[in-house]
């Protein structure tokens, strides 16, 4: 049987400084990276996805980014797909294949195997949640807290895109999606995985969320979101992501835009926190806190744990 091709996994919450850490430790290793954002996936989402800038890759590979339009569909099981092609092409080249992101419904996925149900795809069922979402997604969550608890506690009420697929594959097979996900636990994990998690304390943690809202309307955001919305009028999905439909509903007339950047400030804290506890069940992640030791002894702790 041959070995298990060794895979190093750093994770966290949105704004902790994952992509700037996972660049500088793969121009040591001689490595790649590939995101694990269910949000970067698609393009033209840029600024409000926080995608690094090809400057800011200087000059390391980044893969799966920018693979799809926000029309059009993409969920875990593609990630999957595409990453597990990506990883062995990665090996192939002899290379250190570094998966860096927040999204833990892919990374678990990619890491230790999922449970797909072929019949849990029904594009009529999900047309019609998708609708029932734009009269009313809270509606649409508690149908979920109704049929699949475990599922809806570990999503916000706004991830539309989730709480729509959790609800077709309960509609599709009659089994809540968080038991065919326990189902896949315990089979053996294709990877060998060296994974770390970085966090900060919490109140640098939300001032760094902060800021970053505000560098990501001075860029720009207000006008990416209007283009979005110019060329996909229907609000796809993808477009119910955060900094995304907060701002849709500033564009729409809907609330003032202090209102929007305080409820997208409030929301992305809310996110983090989230994110935190999903990694945290997951005990094979040596944390590193970034408040108390510097980035550079980070880097240093994940090379050598590599190596």
């Amino acid at each position: 049987m041959p070995d298990k091709i060794k895979v190093l996994t750093i994770v966290g919450p949105t704004a902790v400084g994952k992509t700037e850490l996972a660049i500088e430790v793969a121009k040591t290793l001689d490595g790649e990276i590939i995101t694990a954002d269910s949000m970067q996936i698609y393009q033209g989402l840029d600024i409000g996805t926080a995608k690094p800038t090809p400057q800011e890759r200087d000059g390391i590979s980044h893969h799966l980014i920018d693979v799809v339009t926000p029309d059009q569909e993409f969920n875990v099981a593609d990630y999957v797909r595409l990453a597990e092609q990506v990883i062995k092409e990665i090996s192939d080249r002899g290379k250190v294949p570094i998966i860096s992101g927040g999204t833990g419904l892919y990374i678990h996925a990619l890491i230790d195997g999922f449970l797909f149900p072929e019949q849990g795809a029904d594009p009529k069922i999900r047309r019609r949640l998708l609708l029932e979402a734009e009269e009313d997604n809270q509606a649409l969550y508690e149908k979920l807290k109704v049929v699949d608890p475990d599922a809806a506690a570990k999503l916000h009420v706004n991830d539309i895109r989730r709480i729509v697929r959790a609800l077709e594959v309960y509609y599709s097979t009659g089994k809540p999606i968080s038991q065919l996900q326990r189902k896949a636990q315990g089979k053996e994990a294709k990877y060998n995985a060296i994974m770390f998690g970085l966090t900060r304390d919490r109140s640098e943690l939300y001032q760094r969320i902060n800021q970053r809202v505000d560098i990501m309307i001075t860029d720009g955001l207000i006008e990416e979101v209007k283009k979005l919305l110019d060329k996909y009028p229907h609000q796809p999905t993808a477009l119910q992501a955060l900094g995304y439909k907060e701002l849709a509903e500033y564009l729409n007339g809907e609330c003032s835009l202090e209102e929007a950047i305080y409820v997208l400030k409030r929301d992305t804290r809310r996110y983090a926190k989230r994110q935190l506890s999903w990694f945290r069940r997951d005990k094979r992640i040596k944390w590193l806190d970034l408040s108390e030791i510097e980035k550079e002894k980070a880097i240093e702790i994940i090379i050598n744990s590599y190596r």
